[in-house]
């Protein structure tokens, strides 16, 4: 039964609490206030699963890892080959490499992380190590891009000299790592959002050593050493973009704010609309780490004589529209009347 073990049973004010991660209950029907009835089919492993770890198996973890010891090996290779040609959009593009291996570094870093189990003393288990990752990760790659602008800024102002053969030879090996990586991540990108966006994170890096090897040529042909600070210039613009937002992110998930993809009103409404339930309030809303949610609520019911349905049919709801499984809703009656009469503030 649903309810088993999960009671805070006898308190006097008729208040009633339930966490539900999880339910064994093999289909619900949800009535919503216009009567419409939605039946939503419900599986164990359905509810309680992240999104991060959908796809878990030897093929991503080994296809992954396979991707990150390429792209770790040749950021080496590309940072030697920025010093040694003089090149800064070699360094720049490492640095946007630097950013791919980060992702997915982090990626198959939450997969690990999460299958610690909680402890008494981490309640919530080590979900949220991916979250401060992610925050040292993203500021380490803003003073990186800054410090690659301040560089091409002096750099235009005086251009250094710079071998363009090496650059060129590098460039070119950096572009086929990143199709070689690209075509190892494409099997997987369909069956897992976490793949699809390193996937794409490592097309867009194939876009950038595109321009450096035409820096390159460009040096090689002419002579014209500008088109090297002006392509690391890009390549700054094109990080600094992708790890604010990562760094917003991270920000927000350790504030415990409301995840950016939910409306605090709607799942309110959509809790009141549910037969039975006057009003709602203490609403929250968190991210626990990337892909998992978390709600606490007060619910005020005309009647806690049909509590079980109430809890099942909207932990259901949070599951079916917003996708929040870990949900500890409180269940309460309205006090009578004679009750809510305010006496005079004491003196």
């Amino acid at each position: 039964m649903l309810m088993k073990g999960a009671w805070k049973a006898g308190i006097p004010n008729k208040v009633w609490s339930l966490s539900v991660p999880k339910t064994d209950a093999k289909a619900l029907i949800l009535s919503s206030g216009d009567s419409e009835a939605v039946r939503t089919p419900w599986a164990p492993s359905q509810v309680t699963m992240n999104s991060l770890t959908k796809v878990t198996g030897p093929a991503w973890r080994n296809t992954s890892t396979a991707t990150l010891a390429l792209t770790c090996g040749f950021l080496v290779v590309e940072v030697a080959g920025a010093l040694w040609s003089g090149s800064l959009a070699l360094l720049a593009d490492a640095g946007h490499m630097l950013a791919d291996a980060a992702g997915l570094g982090l990626a198959l870093f939450a997969i690990w992380i999460a299958g610690r189990p909680p402890t008494p003393a981490k309640t919530y288990g080590y979900y949220r190590a991916e979250i401060l990752a992610a925050l040292v990760n993203a500021i380490v790659l803003l003073a990186i891009a800054g410090g690659i602008l301040v560089e091409t800024y002096r750099r235009v102002l005086a251009p250094p000299e710079i071998l363009g053969g090496p650059m060129l030879v590098v460039a070119t090996i950096g572009l086929g790592v990143n199709l070689v990586s690209a075509w190892l991540l494409h099997g997987a990108a369909a069956a897992s959002l976490n793949v699809r966006a390193a996937y794409l994170e490592v097309l867009a890096d194939a876009l950038s050593s595109v321009g450096v090897v035409a820096a390159a040529a460009i040096v090689v042909a002419t002579g014209w050493t500008l088109a090297d600070p002006l392509v690391s210039g890009a390549i700054a613009f094109v990080i600094v973009p992708r790890t604010w937002r990562l760094l917003r992110q991270a920000v927000n998930i350790l504030l415990e704010g409301t995840p950016a993809h939910l409306d605090l009103g709607e799942i309110e409404e959509a809790m009141r609309r549910v037969p039975g339930v006057r009003r709602v309030h203490d609403l929250h809303v968190w991210t626990l780490t990337s892909g998992r949610e978390a709600m606490s609520a007060h619910a005020v019911v005309a009647d806690v004589r049909d509590s079980e349905r109430l809890l099942q049919t909207l932990h259901a709801v949070m599951h079916a529209r917003f996708g929040i499984d870990h949900t500890t809703i409180q269940l309460e009656t309205e006090p009578p009347a004679v009750l809510r009469i305010q006496g005079p503030n004491p003196v």
